[in-house]
């Protein structure tokens, strides 16, 4: 394995938390002078190519990827562009969780979601619905997201108090049953009818 590779797989997947040098040390399982050389050359390689948009960014003790200055432009472009006015089902779902959840975690959006959110996060920090709102205390000193004041004028809302209530779960469950119930009517009718 090409553990130089595997660092920006690492990189690219934590998105814009980053990991820490232990971390990614940890996941290598190797000694930390050894990823931070790897760290240091990776990064010189990132900055001298010509043909690589992105580079390494070292935020505090955290480590990441990020795009290059002289792509800002382009990346400006895309997020008011029509390829980008719409939110995608899985931005809108991340928006949805950080607007009633917030302030929350990278991690914690995955695990309502079930599955990856960087990609929607960066789109929709891009956007500037989202903003970073502080970060947790503890190991890795993770991002807290939640919604910004363009969120609120966006959405016509003057507090986010304004946000319609949520569904409970029971009227959620009993909708369904109720709806399933009829369903088996209708269908009973319709074959002795």
């Amino acid at each position: 394995m090409n553990e130089k590779a595997a660092i920006e797989t690492l990189l690219f997947v934590a998105g814009d938390e980053g990991l820490a040098l232990n971390e990614i040390a940890t996941l290598l399982a190797c000694s930390t002078q050894h990823v931070y050389q790897l760290l240091m050359e990776l990064q010189q390689e990132c900055e001298a190519s010509k043909t690589r948009g992105l580079t390494l960014l070292q935020v505090g003790e955290q480590y990441q990827l990020a795009t290059k200055k002289e792509y800002a432009e382009i990346i400006r472009s895309y997020a008011i562009s029509p390829l980008s006015t719409n939110l995608s089902q899985a931005a809108l779902e991340t928006l949805a969780i950080i607007a009633y959840k917030q302030p929350l975690t990278r991690m914690e959006i995955d695990e309502i979601r079930g599955v990856q959110t960087s990609g929607s996060l960066q789109k929709l920090t891009i956007r500037g619905l989202i903003e970073e709102k502080g970060r947790v205390d503890g190991p890795g000193r993770a991002i807290l997201y939640g919604t910004s004041h363009y969120f609120l004028d966006y959405f016509g809302l003057k507090k986010i108090t304004e946000l319609p209530a949520l569904p409970e779960i029971s009227d959620i469950e009993q909708d369904y049953s109720e709806k399933e119930s009829n369903l088996f009517f209708e269908r009973f009718n319709e074959q002795f009818s």
